[in-house]
């Protein structure tokens, strides 16, 4: 099971000040960024469901030039469910009972269906009288096309249009841009293996898909070709370090060979066959190595010295 909580919060924690660039440049543009504390997680019990709830993320800001900061409260919410405006309307009450500060209420819808828009409105009337509204942003990914982000040097975009709303038959090319655009960000290793999880973990693909994705991989210009590769070579290592299954194990092996296929041509079925039985360590090698490549002499002259 996919623990969505986890991945999103880990992602929006750490690239906090990206995610308001990208999706709410009106208020990213008022921040004091030095001013940004990320406060403890907050234990609600949640009257809607009978269980207890942790905020998902809550950061004190303040505005440029102002000496009292506000909060940003931030849920990701990876289900629909019907009476979710009233809840976060409850957080929001004991969130502003507790800090008595200003909050900026945001959700990130991440489901895949449906694709009606999600109410963001909690609201109490009566004829005459209007006694509450109230609003959260909402970013609702599914409703969102991953062509409006490929220029986004952002790697909040790069790991979140993994879960945009994506044909079936774009799926290995919205792989390979997003972590195209990964490549160009140049982040430390943990940072990129954060986002690139996050890719992978929404894009997973089957073996049909692998061989155009690997394709995609090719049109790209040179340096961020070997970039990328990079990258997908670090999810082989992240595995092995991890224990991964023998069948996600294969599916890095195939990758590899469609890797050298790009890189020198067709590979004879006798390399195939010694690439195939290489013990995960060597493929490991081979994974960096085949960046040099640039005929299957090379390969050859590599496998010669295994």
């Amino acid at each position: 099971m996919v623990d969505h909580d986890r991945l999103f919060k880990e992602l929006l924690a750490t690239f906090f000040v990206e995610f308001l660039d990208l999706f709410l440049p009106e208020i990213a543009n008022t921040l004091d960024r030095d001013s940004i504390r990320f406060l403890p997680q907050e234990y609600f019990g949640d009257l809607t469901s009978g269980e207890d709830k942790i905020i998902d993320l809550l950061v004190e800001v303040k505005q440029s030039g102002e000496d009292v900061g506000f909060l940003v409260h931030v849920e990701a919410q990876s289900y629909t469910q019907s009476d979710f405006a009233r809840r976060m309307f409850f957080y929001f009450s004991r969130l502003y009972q507790k800090y008595v500060q200003k909050i900026y209420p945001i959700v990130v819808f991440s489901f895949n269906e449906p694709l009606r828009a999600e109410p963001q409105t909690h609201s109490i009337e009566f004829p005459g009288l209007k006694v509450l509204e109230f609003n959260f942003a909402a970013i609702q990914l599914n409703r969102l096309d991953w062509r409006d982000f490929l220029n986004q040097r952002s790697p909040v975009a790069a790991a979140l249009m993994a879960k945009m709303q994506i044909a079936p038959e774009d799926r290995p090319k919205v792989k390979a841009e997003c972590l195209r655009i990964l490549a160009t960000l140049q982040l430390d290793s943990a940072r990129t293996r954060l986002i690139s999880g996050f890719v992978d973990t929404y894009l997973r693909l089957n073996e049909s898909e692998e061989q155009l994705f690997a394709e995609e991989i090719g049109k790209l210009e040179a340096l961020e070709q070997e970039r990328v590769m990079e990258i997908t070579t670090s999810w082989m290592q992240q595995g092995i370090e991890q224990g991964i299954e023998q069948g996600i194990e294969q599916g890095e092996r195939s990758l590899i060979l469609r890797q050298l296929i790009r890189r020198v041509g067709e590979v004879p079925e006798s390399l195939k066959t010694q690439v195939e039985v290489l013990p995960i360590a060597q493929l490991e090698l081979l994974g960096e190595a085949l960046l040099d490549f640039s005929s299957v002499t090379d390969l050859e002259l590599w496998l010669s010295h295994v």
